[in-house]
C-alpha cells in the first residue's frame, strides 16, 4: 500500500514538473477580441518572452518599460518577440487598452481575464517572465528589480539561432 502510495506521488510530481516545462494549451483575447491560442503564437525556433501583468501592478508596469526601451534592438539582435499578457480581471481589463496606448508598447497584447495562464503555469504573483523557444519554457522569473532585464536578455541570446 505504502508503496503505490510513493508511485502515485511520484508519477503526480512529475507530472506537475513536466507541465510547468510546457505552455498551457490556451486560447486568450488579443486587443482586436479575436481568439489566439498561446502554444500556436509561442511556438518559435527564435525566443519568445511571455509576461505575465496587470495594470495594477506597478513592477509589472516598470518591467515592460524597461524592456519597451531596448525592445527594437533586441528584436533586430535576436528575432525575439514579447507577448504580454495582462492578467488583469473583468472589473480592471477596461484599463489595459487606454494602458498600452499611453505607454506606446510594441508587444502583442493578450487578455488572460480568467487567470487560466496564471494558474495552469502556478504563477502565485505578477510579473512573472516566461522564456519559451519551440513550445517549451526555458527560464522562468517572477518579480523585477531595475536590471532583471539585462539578465532576461542574456537568455535570449542564448536560445537565439
Amino acid at each position: 500500500m505504502i508503496k503505490k502510495f510513493f508511485i502515485l506521488l511520484f508519477i503526480g510530481s512529475s507530472t506537475l514538473i513536466y507541465a510547468q516545462d510546457k505552455l498551457p494549451n490556451v486560447t486568450l483575447t488579443n486587443m482586436s477580441q479575436e481568439d489566439v491560442n498561446l502554444q500556436d503564437v509561442a511556438n518559435s525556433d527564435d525566443p519568445v518572452i511571455i509576461s505575465l501583468w496587470a495594470t495594477w501592478c506597478v513592477p509589472c508596469l516598470k518591467e515592460l518599460d524597461a524592456i519597451s526601451e531596448v525592445y527594437e534592438d533586441w528584436q533586430d539582435e535576436t528575432n525575439v518577440k514579447l507577448i504580454a499578457i495582462s492578467v488583469d480581471d473583468s472589473r480592471t481589463v477596461k484599463r489595459v487598452k487606454p494602458l498600452i496606448n499611453g505607454k506606446g508598447w510594441d508587444y502583442e497584447i493578450l487578455l488572460d481575464t480568467n487567470n487560466d495562464v496564471k494558474r495552469a503555469l502556478g504563477a502565485a504573483t505578477v510579473p512573472l517572465t516566461l522564456l519559451v523557444k519551440n513550445g517549451e519554457i526555458v527560464y522562468r522569473h517572477s518579480g523585477y528589480t531595475p536590471g532583471a532585464e539585462n539578465e532576461l536578455y542574456d537568455h535570449v541570446q542564448e536560445y537565439s539561432n
